[in-house]
């Protein structure tokens, strides 16, 4: 048991750490070849940040365990709203200034109830995997889009433009792409490997695997980056990168499960889980507009969010 726990704990650091060297060279390439920062921003290192989900998903998938797979999905979106941005909110109150999260935001409500429904039958079909990530596809279009109109004075420019790497050379850039692309699916199968004989250990269904030690252990990044990015004055983009990443993993890694492994899913899943996450994501879409003007996450916002964590977490492991 403890070989197995090393290697999940390897496994994590090795895909966490080859997920940002990934995100590194891409968007040092992007930037290389004129793609502009915002659209960098919205598209590759938004997408980056699920990029340890979606591995994982499709991993967990290849091998039939669909449940870790969909677990891994809502856990990470629960896990990012009450965890990550729980915390961040106590460290520091985020300010919501920025138009672009605005029109974010109801996306991301939307998704989650589409999510929510595909799920409510308790089956994930090749057909709901397949519209998931076609709008995948057409959302990372849309934010490319986006990107070419957003406003000068919008502060998630400038925080964008400090974030993405500048003057890395392109070899160094292709290098780092081609890291990340060996070593993400890599770590990703001996972590799936020994989070499976973890869970059969102590008796753990793969569902809850999937939406504990899993979405908590790849969340872990987003956890770090958005508590130094407040503290650098980057609230939008601390923001920014949760919403962006929730809605990659309702529709790139949860379409990994129906496109991969399609099937019947454990009902706790949309009777308790994906409940959920759409009562979070809904709180976290009331904090973030205001009808009296700029919108806040105070502390008292973040504290809710975590002791609703921990709720949910007594709530998983109670006898």
């Amino acid at each position: 048991m403890l070989v197995q726990i090393i290697i999940f704990l390897v496994g994590l650091i090795v895909l966490s750490w080859s997920a940002d060297r990934f995100v590194y060279g891409a968007s040092a390439l992007a930037r290389n070849i004129g793609v502009s920062p915002m659209m960098i921003g919205l598209t590759i290192v938004a997408m980056g940040s699920s990029a340890p989900e979606i591995v994982v998903s499709a991993t967990s998938s290849l091998i039939g365990k669909t449940d870790t797979a969909v677990g891994n999905a809502l856990g990470s979106n629960i896990t990012n709203i009450a965890l990550v941005l729980g915390i961040t909110a106590i460290v520091k109150p985020l300010l919501v200034s920025s138009s672009t999260l605005k029109r974010e935001m109801p996306l991301l409500l939307i998704i989650t109830l589409l999510g929510v429904y595909f799920l409510s039958d308790d089956h994930l079909s090749f057909f709901e995997g397949t519209v998931l990530i076609t709008l995948f596809v057409t959302v990372i279009a849309g934010m490319a889009w986006l990107s070419l109109k957003v406003k000068n004075d919008d502060p998630l420019i400038r925080e964008t433009d400090e974030e993405v790497p500048d003057n890395v050379p392109t070899s160094s850039a292709v290098f780092w792409v081609i890291v990340g692309l060996i070593l993400l699916p890599t770590s990703a199968n001996f972590l799936v490997d020994s989070a499976v004989y973890i869970a059969k250990y102590f008796g753990i269904s793969d569902l809850v695997i999937g939406l504990t030690i899993i979405a908590i252990g790849t969340s872990l990044p987003e956890l770090a980056a958005s508590i130094a990015g407040v503290l650098k004055g980057e609230d939008d983009l601390a923001l920014g990168n949760i919403i962006g990443s929730n809605i990659f993993n309702l529709l790139a890694v949860l379409a990994m499960p129906g496109l991969l492994s399609p099937g019947f899913i454990d009902s706790s899943a949309s009777s308790r889980d994906a409940l959920v996450m759409l009562a979070l994501t809904a709180l976290l879409f009331l904090f973030c507009f205001s009808l009296k003007g700029q919108g806040k996450i105070k502390r008292v916002e973040g504290s809710i969010f975590v002791i609703a964590f921990l709720g949910y977490q007594y709530l998983l492991f109670m006898p």
